[in-house]
């Protein structure tokens, strides 16, 4: 296993409602990463095809006609799309964790394919809770989802979606799994709007959402990669965002890479720029913050706290036992 790995975080806009679009720019960035010599490389929460934000910002009747483009642009994990991309990855050479909205029949689900350096998908989950307006939406991960590590040439890699990363449950499952690297998928979150315009919640604005990645990476001695998703004002009006308080354009983005005592590791960039965040990451510099606290290990305490977790998948249809 590589012990030093150079990682990559997107900060970037998605092609809006474009499926072919989106994966023509997937492939790009990766292989501008790959140029740059980026081994690991993490994607935004449903970059493909973007995050549609109106489900915030319009009542969920006045979204109906806007649902059918969103259902016809999002990818299915087995697609000639998607196998676009694992070539694409495996031309690269690197490992790649991508977002998007995952079509599964006449079902939505917000979904992360960890795809290796062979082009394999060797791991798929979906957020196991859609965050409040998102259920009109997308449908939850099922048990299978509960898993989110697995080894790679670059060390073990995790990855979670946006409010995922507020689930002290689900984190904690994770930092069990061993994670080293992890991705962290976020849409386009922005700075606190004007109060006297809307009332808004300290949490949903980038710099909170950012601050709870840093924490992650605290608190499980891992380096995290957060992406990004960015609107720019040419796609306001395509997004339905025309006017309101909270979308403001150029933004949404809040990317960083921070190392496993929390430090972050590369320049800040503006919230509207569109870039690849990377850094030159030593697995063994894991080793420090591990001796001072590993909650999964020397400062754990399972005979007075545990965590219950039920991995069984709940099949839909099953035989009925005699």
């Amino acid at each position: 296993m590589t012990m030093t790995v150079r990682v990559g975080a997107v900060q970037a806009e998605p092609v809006w409602l474009d499926l072919e679009g989106g994966v023509d720019k997937t492939i790009s960035l990766i292989e501008s990463a790959a140029e740059d010599g980026v081994q690991v490389l993490g994607f935004p929460e449903v970059w493909i095809p973007g995050y549609p934000w109106s489900v915030w910002t319009t009542a969920a009747i006045n979204n109906t006609p806007f649902v059918h483009e969103y259902m016809k642009n999002s990818m299915a994990k087995d697609s000639e799309q998607m196998r676009r991309i694992q070539a694409a990855v495996k031309n690269a050479g690197m490992f790649v964790i991508i977002g998007y909205s995952e079509r599964e029949g006449s079902s939505l689900y917000m979904g992360q394919s960890f795809i290796s350096p062979e082009g394999e998908i060797v791991l798929h989950r979906r957020k196991i809770k859609p965050t409040h307006v998102e259920r009109t939406l997308w449908g939850e991960g099922r048990a299978e989802s509960l898993k989110c590590v697995v080894p790679s040439p670059f060390g073990n890699i995790g990855g979670l979606n946006c409010w995922e990363h507020l689930m002290p449950l689900l984190r904690y499952y994770e930092y069990s799994q061993g994670v080293q690297i992890h991705v962290a998928s976020w849409p386009p979150i922005f700075e606190m709007p004007d109060p006297k315009k809307i009332s808004w919640l300290y949490h949903e604005t980038g710099e909170a959402n950012q601050r709870a990645c840093q924490f992650m990476a605290i608190e499980g001695q891992c380096f995290v990669l957060v992406a990004t998703q960015v609107l720019t004002e040419k796609n306001v009006e395509k997004n339905g965002l025309t006017g309101n308080p909270v979308t403001k354009a150029p933004g949404g983005g809040f990317s960083m890479i921070f190392g496993p005592d929390g430090k972050p590791l590369c320049e800040p960039v503006d919230a509207g720029v569109e870039t690849i965040m990377t850094a030159d990451v030593d697995l063994r510099d894991i080793d420090y913050p591990k001796a001072f606290i590993d909650v999964v290990g020397h400062y754990a305490r399972p005979d007075l706290l545990s965590l219950l977790v039920n991995p069984t998948v709940d099949k839909l249809v099953a035989p009925m036992s005699k």
